[in-house]
């Protein structure tokens, strides 16, 4: 296990942040911590980090308390936190070689430019951070936290100020990184970067834990479907009003509404029905899914 927080109780200034926070991260996983703003994400990631002392329960980082073994895991973890610490009137070249002797390693150029291609940041030796667009220092930040070759990511907000094909790249990036064995600890309000990159996540509200599972078994437990629009270019097969997976909600022209099972991943239904004869032109979203869940899960709380 990578990271075990379980019961964690945090007070900052006299008042108590967490209440009762668990979280459990493997390696390969990527796991989703969501919550709204002020619920204490950020402020749990400090106990994780050992940057915090816990008033009770337990936090373990690489199986061992972080704020006794820092130094054996700051070598083996990366960090993009939401408040980057950037040297304005560096390069993005000289500032990934200045955290690389941090770690004790020298890059040579071409591992610099390696490193920061990998990222989708092309390099330019001339050009300073301080000219950097938000992406920009996003992709950077992400290069700095892969200094060490992680075992274990720490990333909060990873894909803030990117534009669609960016987010996208990050997400093939992280989905390599967790198929290499590279546990992911997510913190995003994204809630599509979670529904893309995410097995299991856990949701926070005023410093409790108040969920945390499997998305599929969240969805289920709270009677949740996802719900679409296919546009047909014929009739689908009679037998396939049966599907275990999908179910026929409406018929409106060439318009088929659709309820999903929660249990199966879409991209699967998809080329399961394609597969058994469904002629399907285009695929909408009209409702359900993991933001509906999030948003019935706070709101409950909240009340």
């Amino acid at each position: 296990m990578l990271i075990e927080i379980d019961k964690l109780r945090l007070s900052l200034g006299g008042r108590t942040i967490l209440h009762d926070v668990r979280l459990s991260l493997e390696e390969g996983e990527i796991y989703g911590l969501l919550g709204p703003n002020g619920a204490g994400k950020s402020t749990t990631i400090a106990a994780a980090l050992g940057l915090l002392k816990p008033d009770a329960g337990r936090v373990r980082v690489f199986g061992k308390d972080p704020r006794v073994a820092a130094h054996e895991s700051y070598g083996r973890l990366g960090v993009l936190t939401e408040q980057n610490g950037f040297y304005d009137w560096m390069s993005g070249e000289e500032y990934l070689a200045f955290f690389a002797t941090l770690h004790g390693l020298r890059f040579n150029p071409n591992q610099i430019r390696g490193r920061l291609s990998a990222v989708g940041l092309e390099p330019r030796p001339r050009q300073t951070i301080g000219t950097y667009s938000r992406g920009m220092r996003q992709r950077l930040g992400l290069a700095r936290a892969l200094v060490p070759d992680p075992k274990l990511l720490i990333l909060d907000e990873p894909t803030n100020g990117l534009d669609p094909r960016g987010r996208r790249e990050i997400h093939d990036i992280l989905l390599d990184l967790a198929g290499r064995g590279v546990g992911i600890l997510l913190c995003t309000h994204l809630l599509d970067d979670v529904d893309r990159l995410c097995r299991r996540v856990g949701v926070v509200v005023e410093g409790r834990t108040i969920v945390e599972g499997t998305i599929a078994d969240l969805m289920r437990n709270e009677n949740r479907q996802l719900r679409f629009r296919l546009h047909l270019a014929g009739e689908p097969p009679a037998a396939q009003g049966r599907n275990e997976h999908v179910s026929i909600v409406a018929h409106e022209g060439e318009w088929w509404i659709v309820d999903l099972n929660s249990a199966v991943m879409p991209d699967a239904a998809w080329r399961e029905l394609l597969f058994s004869g469904w002629p399907i032109a285009e695929i909408r979203r009209e409702g359900g899914g993991l933001e509906d869940l999030y948003l019935t899960l706070t709101e409950r709380r909240a009340a």
